[in-house]
C-alpha cells in the first residue's frame, strides 16, 4: 500500500516528474502504469521510455527549458513524448488536435516551440501556418503520413524510436513541466505555465478525493492534451495505480471498454452523463468494477439517475488549469449540484468587483490562493499583463461566479465573462469572432453561449452583414471549417441589422445571451449541416 501521507514521503524537493517516476519505479517496477490500445507500459517501462526518448530530444538540440509542441490524440506516442520532455527538462506544449488556423498559429508562436510532434492525421492543419513567423526547427510525424509531409515548413521526419538512455536533467519543483493553453474570454488563448510540483499536488488532492490506492485501474476517455487526463496519469504514478487511456469517448462502446479494462475509477465531463443516460437501460451498465467517477458539472437529477442505474458514485469538484483540485467532495460528503468544500491546501473567497469579500449566500467571483509552494500555475506564458490581471492582489481570479453556503459548500453559477464550454472544450468567443469577421460579407459579429440540452453551452453568433449580402448560415459554417476547431464552429446564427451597444460603443453581449434563440435563428443541426473535422 502507498504511504498514508504522500506529502511526507515526497518532500518539497522531490516533487518533480523524474524523481517521482524513479522512486515509484523502484517500488512498483513490473506493475502496469500506462495502457493505451495494444501498448502497455510498466513503471520500469515508462522510466525506460522517458530516458530513451529524452535522448532523442537531446539529439534534436532540445535543451532544458525548451518548448516541445505535441499535437496528438490519445495514443502511446503522446505519452512517450510527454514523459521524455519531463525527463529532459523540456517543457511540453500539448495542443488540441482540432486546433486550426488563427488559434494554432498563435499557440505555436506564443510558446516558441522548437520541435513539433504531430500525428499524421493532423498534418493538414499545418498548411495554413506561416512557419517564417514560428521558432519550429523540426517536425516529428506520428503514424503513416504516406510521404505527404509539409513542403513549406521545417524538416519533417518520422517519430523516432528511443535512443540510448540518458540521465534526467536537474529539474526543480518550480520549473515548468508543461504549458497548457486554455481559451480566453475576450482575447487570445493563454498558455498556463504548470510547474512540476503542481502535478504532484493535482495527483495528491484528486487521488485522495477519489480514494485511489495501489492496484486501482484509472480508465479515462478524456483527451491527453487536457489537464484532466494528464492529472489522471500522475494520480496513477503517485498512488501505484494503472492509467488506461481510451482513444476517445464513445457512448456506444463506453461500458464494454470499461468492463474489459477492469476499471475501478473513471472520469466524465458534465455532458457525458446525460449522453450515457440517453440510451436504453441495459445489463452492461452494471457489468463493471467502477466504484466512483470524477464528474464535475453534472446536473443533480442526472447524477442521481446515473448512480441508481449504474451503481457508480459521481463526485463533484472544482479546479481550473491555473489552480488545482481546490474544491471537492468524496463519496460521504458529495452534494449533487454543489462542487464541494475547499481543500485544506488553499484559501478561497467570494468577492465583488472590487475584490471585497461577500457574505455566505451571496454570489460573486471565486478567487483562490495556495498555501503549498508551486501547487498552482506560475502565470501565462509570454503574457505578463494577463498574469498580473488574473493574479491581482495576490489572488487568482478564476472568472467564475460562485456562491458559498453556511456549511462551506461552493456552487458554480456561471462565468463572469464570455468564455464558452461545449462538450468539455473551452472556446474563446474572441477567436471565433476573428474567423467570422474575416468573411468579406460580415461587418460585425458577436459570439456568445446559449444553453445546451446537455448541461453545457452551444455556440451562437449574431451577424451584421454588408449591405446587399445574401450570406447564409451554411456559408458561414463552410467559411469556419479548417480555420478553427470543429467544436468551436457556431451551431446557431442570427442575422441582425445592428448589435446592442453601450454609450461608448461596447457590444452588450448579455442582452444577446438573455434573448438567446429566436424564431429567426438558424440551427445547423436542424438544417442537417455537419462540420468537417
Amino acid at each position: 500500500m502507498v504511504s498514508t501521507d504522500l506529502r511526507e514521503e515526497f518532500r518539497p524537493e522531490d516533487r518533480t516528474f523524474a524523481t517521482m517516476l524513479m522512486r515509484q519505479s523502484r517500488r512498483y517496477g513490473p506493475n502496469d502504469l500506462f495502457a493505451c490500445g495494444d501498448v502497455r507500459l510498466t513503471y520500469d517501462g515508462v522510466r525506460d521510455v522517458a530516458a530513451r526518448y529524452a535522448s532523442r530530444l537531446k539529439e534534436a538540440g532540445i535543451e532544458q527549458g525548451d518548448r516541445v509542441a505535441i499535437m496528438a490524440s490519445n495514443r502511446p506516442e503522446f505519452m512517450k513524448a510527454f514523459v521524455a520532455c519531463g525527463w529532459r527538462g523540456a517543457v511540453s506544449v500539448p495542443i488540441n488536435v482540432a486546433s486550426r488556423g488563427y488559434q494554432l498559429q498563435h499557440i505555436l508562436s506564443n510558446s516558441g516551440a522548437r520541435l513539433l510532434i504531430i500525428e499524421a492525421e493532423a498534418l493538414a492543419a499545418l498548411y495554413e501556418l506561416d512557419f517564417a513567423a514560428l521558432a519550429i526547427e523540426t517536425i516529428w510525424v506520428i503514424g503513416d503520413a504516406g510521404g505527404a509531409f509539409p513542403t513549406h515548413g521545417p524538416n519533417a521526419t518520422m517519430f523516432p524510436e528511443g535512443g540510448d538512455p540518458i540521465e534526467p536533467s536537474p529539474v526543480r519543483p518550480h520549473d515548468p513541466l508543461t504549458i497548457l493553453y486554455t481559451s480566453g474570454t475576450t482575447g487570445l488563448s493563454k498558455g498556463v505555465i504548470c510547474p512540476h510540483a503542481q502535478f504532484f499536488w493535482w495527483a495528491y488532492y484528486t487521488g485522495t478525493q477519489l480514494g485511489i490506492g495501489t492496484g486501482d485501474v484509472l480508465h479515462t476517455p478524456l483527451p491527453l492534451f487536457h489537464t484532466n487526463a494528464i492529472n489522471c496519469f500522475f494520480q496513477a504514478l503517485l498512488f501505484g495505480a494503472t492509467q488506461v487511456v481510451e482513444p476517445r469517448f464513445s457512448v456506444s462502446n463506453f461500458w464494454k471498454s470499461m468492463s474489459a479494462s477492469g476499471a475501478t475509477v473513471t472520469y466524465l465531463l458534465g455532458a457525458m452523463v446525460p449522453m450515457l443516460l440517453s440510451r436504453e437501460p441495459s445489463e452492461v451498465e452494471r457489468g463493471h468494477s467502477i466504484r466512483v467517477a470524477l464528474s464535475p458539472g453534472v446536473p443533480a437529477s442526472a447524477a442521481e439517475a446515473f448512480t441508481a442505474r449504474t451503481g457508480i458514485v459521481l463526485l463533484e469538484g472544482y479546479g481550473a488549469t491555473e489552480s488545482n483540485a481546490v474544491i471537492g467532495a468524496n463519496a460521504e460528503t458529495v452534494r449533487h449540484g454543489w462542487a464541494g468544500k475547499l481543500r485544506e491546501g488553499f484559501e478561497a473567497q467570494i468577492v465583488d468587483e472590487f475584490d471585497n469579500p461577500l457574505p455566505d449566500g451571496q454570489a460573486g467571483e471565486l478567487i483562490l490562493r495556495a498555501k503549498e509552494p508551486f501547487s498552482m500555475a506560475l502565470g501565462y506564458f509570454g503574457m505578463p499583463d494577463k498574469t498580473l490581471e488574473s493574479w491581482r492582489n495576490l489572488w487568482l481570479h478564476t472568472g467564475d461566479r460562485m456562491v458559498r453556503d453556511a456549511d462551506g459548500y461552493f456552487r458554480f453559477i456561471d462565468r463572469m465573462k464570455d468564455s464558452i464550454r461545449r462538450r468539455g472544450e473551452n472556446i474563446s468567443s474572441y477567436e471565433v469572432e476573428q474567423v467570422l469577421i474575416a468573411h468579406p460579407d460580415v461587418e460585425m459579429v458577436a459570439v456568445f453561449p446559449v444553453a445546451s440540452d446537455l448541461a453545457e453551452d452551444e455556440v451562437m453568433a449574431t451577424i451584421v452583414t454588408a449591405r446587399g449580402s445574401r450570406l447564409t448560415g451554411e456559408d458561414l459554417v463552410r467559411h469556419c471549417e479548417g480555420k478553427m476547431s470543429y467544436f468551436a464552429v457556431p451551431r446557431y446564427f442570427d442575422f441582425a441589422d445592428s448589435l446592442p451597444r453601450t454609450e461608448n460603443g461596447k457590444v452588450q453581449k448579455f442582452k444577446l445571451r438573455d434573448r438567446g434563440r429566436t424564431e429567426t435563428t438558424w440551427d445547423r443541426e436542424a438544417a442537417g449541416i455537419t462540420v468537417k473535422r
